[in-house]
């Protein structure tokens, strides 16, 4: 069988019928969905999409949340010879305009009610939109726009079209190429407008298949697919590897569920970027701060221990006899309950991707028993480009390249991939894809990096973010603001973090808090507080802030390279970072030329050592609405320590 995505849907579904492919959480109970089945829907929603004019070559929107009927749209419009082009679900409807205008859409197909408004809003300036499908009909029952079509009615349709014409859609499927077009996936849009990044099906599952065979998958392994599907990441792990495997994917019921859906899968596979794995850490100590004095002890004691000898049992080094009994007792009474409470107590393999995790948070995970690793890629590479071996995961590395991928640096330090796994294009946009790929094959990352002595790749920061510092005590020094930001973002209390330094005379950080965690703090601090504005501008919240910058700084000064990028000033943003304010990208990348414009008149006074600075932002509701919030924010001074040098 040829190596398509539909090809392999059909040969899973020869091979192994009745075996599980996809579940589904509705209503509290997990629904399973066999390959047979899912083969027999792939078809006739097939059958209805050829009916109502898609052809091959087409681009096809699809938007929402992982559910096994858009999977298996996905699939059909491949079967076809069509293209899917996921969209983030919670991207505002103007967001979309961009991509649907440029990609030619006239067909989508959506999860719900909200989706529907969306398209619906955006009618006038996407005029070429003909036809919608709308899986879930709650709310929709009286919109009565000839353009929607419910799902359910849409299948009544494919099925009597495949029970006319029984080999249509096989023939369809035979006349697919691995070289042919498989999707588009749109970048987060950092700098302008996203670009769609053009995909084949040899470029995706060879990768796929890379990765699965690196890991040692099987059709027994369990992934939850939670994360949007637009997220090439999700896409990757879900969805091209799922089909290269045969696994099984679980999807939850919403949102909401994720944590309590985690702990019910008890997934084998598990892949979040690192803003998942620090919100989880977040939630485990606040539980902990509220624990008895007891339970606090223990915990504490036997994480100091974890802190100490865990990552060396994870990377199959041998421990003394003592810290062996030692490190069992914490695995009895707190290690292993605590992979239970997060969901990761049948995890085998846990990777994180999308952008650099701290080394302190990695390395709490690998001490509880968790096999955590990094893994490095983009969109444009179909995500495997390195990848770190079992008992090889180092905190500051993302792995050794991978099978099939070559490695090398530019004079200027920018690591250049060629990879089976490169787009074939930027769409539309030919003077952006030669940017990126140069005539005999390489692939610019835009990353400045560097191979270790074992071979294994390390991330300093993008290209771009790179500085120096200008004057001052540190005059010349490095300055990489993703190292620094990531350090801060390690402690529970801090959310996000924007540094600031490049050709100014020092480092200067803006601060958000985690709402949930400081809150709990405050509460059992006995500090009122009316709101997260109100919260972040306490000084008992600044000076545990501050506590926490200075530990940095202490952590940074031990760094030959990095001890310039010590924080010398720093503030608590009065508003939280927001995607649809245009301050993160849809996957929570911080957009720093962004938020520097934005925030001009507090960078502003950061540098020019004012004490306090009011400032009043412009901020966008879920509903659409827009309104305003103000604050006067304090700024404040933070110890900055001498470099130690190390020992020859």
């Amino acid at each position: 069988m040829q190596q398509t995505f539909p090809g392999l849907l059909m040969a899973h579904a020869g091979q192994r019928p009745d075996a599980p492919a996809m579940r589904e959480k509705a209503f509290g109970i997990w629904q399973t969905l066999s390959w047979s089945k899912l083969a027999e829907m792939v078809t006739d929603i097939a059958g209805a999409m050829h009916e109502a004019g898609l052809q091959r070559g087409d681009h096809m929107v699809v938007i929402g949340s992982n559910r096994p009927r858009l999977y298996a749209t996905m699939l059909a419009a491949q079967s076809l010879g069509a293209i899917p082009v996921p969209l983030y679900q919670d991207a505002a409807s103007a967001e979309c305009v961009f991509p649907i205008n440029n990609a030619d859409i006239k067909f989508a197909v959506v999860e719900d009610q909200e989706q529907v408004d969306k398209l619906l809003d955006v009618r006038e300036q996407c005029p070429q939109i003909a036809r919608i499908i709308y899986d879930e009909p709650r709310g929709l029952r009286k919109y009565d726009e000839a353009c929607l079509t419910a799902m359910d009615d849409f299948l009544v349709q494919g099925k009597a079209f495949t029970q006319k014409n029984p080999q249509f859609v096989a023939g369809e499927i035979a006349k697919c190429q691995p070289s042919d077009v498989a999707a588009m996936f749109f970048t987060s849009g950092t700098t302008g407008n996203p670009k769609g990044v053009v995909h084949t099906h040899n470029s995706l599952l060879d990768r796929a298949s890379v990765g699965a065979r690196f890991d040692k998958l099987t059709p027994a392994d369990e992934v939850l697919a939670y994360l949007p599907p637009a997220w090439i990441g999700q896409n990757i792990f879900s969805y091209a590897q799922w089909l290269a495997v045969g696994y099984v994917v679980n999807c939850p019921e919403s949102a909401a569920t994720v944590t309590i859906d985690l702990k019910e899968v008890g997934p084998t596979y598990y892949f979040a970027p690192p803003r998942v794995f620090e919100g989880l850490l977040t939630s485990v100590m606040i539980r902990m701060e509220d624990a008895g004095a007891i339970k606090r002890k223990m915990f504490h004691h036997f994480m100091d221990l974890a802190k100490r000898v865990g990552p060396a049992k994870m990377d199959g080094k041998a421990l003394g006899f003592l810290d062996s009994l030692h490190y069992a007792l914490g695995d009895l009474m707190v290690y292993g309950p605590l992979r239970n409470n997060l969901g990761m107590s049948r995890v085998r393999v846990a990777y994180t991707a999308g952008e650099a995790i701290g080394p302190d948070l990695f390395s709490f995970y690998r001490s509880i028993g968790v096999n955590l690793k990094q893994l490095y890629g983009s969109t444009e590479t179909a995500v495997f480009v390195c990848l770190q071996p079992d008992h090889q995961a180092k905190a500051d590395t993302v792995g050794v390249p991978c099978e099939g991928v070559e490695i090398k640096l530019s004079e200027s330090g920018e690591i250049l991939v060629r990879s089976p796994g490169l787009l074939r294009e930027y769409y539309k946009n030919p003077t952006a894809t030669a940017e990126v790929l140069t005539a005999d094959g390489w692939y610019h990352t835009s990353d400045a990096g560097f191979l270790d002595a074992d071979g294994h790749l390390k991330i300093i920061d993008r290209v771009k973010d790179v500085g120096r510092i200008k004057g001052g005590r540190f005059d010349g020094a490095m300055f990489a603001p993703k190292y620094v930001e990531n350090k801060l973002k390690f402690f529970s209390f801090v959310k996000e973090a924007v540094a600031f330094g490049d050709q100014r005379d020092r480092v200067c950080v803006m601060v958000n808090i985690d709402f949930d965690a400081v809150g709990n703090w405050a509460e059992r601090q006995n500090l009122p507080y009316a709101g997260y504005t109100d919260l972040s501008q306490k000084a008992a919240v600044y000076d545990m802030i501050k506590a926490c910058v200075e530990k940095v700084n202490a952590d940074l000064s031990r760094d030959e390279m990095l001890a310039g990028s010590q924080i010398s000033r720093f503030l608590i943003l009065h508003k939280e970072l927001d995607p649809d304010d245009g301050e993160l990208t849809r996957t929570n990348k911080v957009r720093r030329g962004f938020i520097a414009d934005k925030y001009s008149v507090l960078v502003d006074g950061l540098y020019a050592d004012k004490t306090e600075q009011f400032i009043e932002t412009q901020v966008k509701f879920e509903d659409g609405r827009t309104g305003s919030v103000s604050a006067t924010l304090q700024l404040r001074d933070a110890q900055i320590f001498e470099p130690v040098k190390q020992a020859a």
